[in-house]
């Protein structure tokens, strides 16, 4: 059976990993008139059979890191059901598979890391920059093919997993963007799908989701959702409300898109980045530390180029540490927690920069 006989079956994941098979185009409609195109390998394209004021343009990402993998199989599940007809998108979908040879090879990536490198155009002279350059022209066709313009009906959820324990088993990420990408409706989604804590970027990054939000001013965030696991291993049931709240996203033309203070999750602002400036970088704190762990203030965190970094005043946690990375990229965040303001967009009280 060919790849795109077998993504047509439903097996959208083991095809999609299945590298002795050519990559293949094509296109076919289901009888209840949702259209399937299979743009590359690991990029399937969904058109439901009616578009309407109220549909979105919703690109779903996973496998940026592969060995990240609860939310491969979240999406491979989703798109099992939309491909055998099980339930019908009410929203334009683009879903991607992103990083096939690395998902084999069970690591977060094969040359470098690819979530640092939709800035810009790349030059392709390693896989994950193909990689980068192939994604960042997929969503550019999908949102330009929108008969919509409005960028609150472009949206974009780029699934991870983190590498270590987390004081917040799941929380999303969103990204700064100059474009109005922090609408009320993504953030009643995440509330929706239970996440434990969200956190607002304030620079620009290279991420996927930061791609989307300023080039498209899509409604975006990255979702951190666990730990990895193998496959296999993952243990879905904690991810149910996500789950659910995802398919409701796709399959419910107009969801409620207002931010209940009331049911108000854990908001944190980045107050600073940590770089590494040198090889000597060093991290202050075991290497096996949970994110969102707090440190006092004055307390010792990193050192680097023979100057101690210390926690700011009022205290600060820490995000993603990691010192084997490169120079010049981001080692660490250091984050506060902060009040959201609800209106058009989402922002951050002026007390809590206080």
């Amino acid at each position: 059976m060919s790849l795109l006989e077998r993504v047509k079956s439903g097996d959208f994941l083991s095809a999609t990993l299945d590298l002795s098979q050519p990559s293949e185009v094509g296109q076919w409609t289901l009888p209840n008139g949702v259209q399937f195109a299979l743009i590359s390998r690991g990029i399937l394209q969904v058109i439901p059979a009616k578009i309407k004021a109220e549909t979105k343009d919703i690109v779903l990402s996973c496998g940026i890191h592969g060995d990240e993998t609860a939310p491969i199989e979240i999406i491979d599940q989703l798109t099992r059901k939309l491909v055998l007809g099980e339930i019908e998108p009410k929203h334009r979908l683009l879903l991607i598979i992103a990083h096939p040879e690395a998902v084999n090879a069970h690591t977060r990536e094969i040359d470098e890391n690819l979530n640092r490198l939709f800035a810009t155009e790349q030059d392709e002279e390693t896989k994950e920059q193909e990689i980068a350059n192939r994604l960042q022209h997929s969503v550019r066709y999908f949102f330009c093919q929108s008969s919509d313009v409005s960028p609150l009906h472009h949206w974009h959820l780029d699934l991870h997993c983190a590498i270590r324990e987390s004081k917040h088993h799941t929380f999303a990420l969103s990204p700064f963007s100059s474009e109005p990408s922090r609408g009320q409706g993504l953030f009643a989604f995440i509330q929706q799908a239970k996440l434990d804590a969200i956190l607002l970027s304030n620079r620009l990054s290279g991420t996927f989701t930061s791609f989307s939000a300023n080039e498209f001013g899509a409604q975006a965030a990255t979702l951190e959702l666990g730990r990895v696991a193998a496959f296999g291993e993952n243990d879905l049931t904690i991810l149910a409300p996500f789950i659910d709240a995802l398919e409701s996203l796709v399959t419910t033309l107009t969801l409620n898109e207002t931010w209940s203070i009331e049911d108000s999750i854990t908001t944190y602002r980045v107050a600073r980045t940590l770089l590494k400036e040198t090889e000597a970088f060093t991290l202050l704190f075991p290497k096996d530390i949970a994110n969102f762990t707090f440190f006092d203030a004055g307390t010792p965190l990193a050192i680097d180029n023979n100057k101690t970094m210390v926690a700011d005043e009022g205290g600060e946690s820490i995000l993603f540490p990691n010192a084997n990375v490169g120079l010049g990229q981001r080692a660490c965040l250091l984050v506060k927690k902060a009040r959201l303001i609800a209106g058009e967009q989402m922002t951050i009280a002026e007390s809590s920069f206080l």
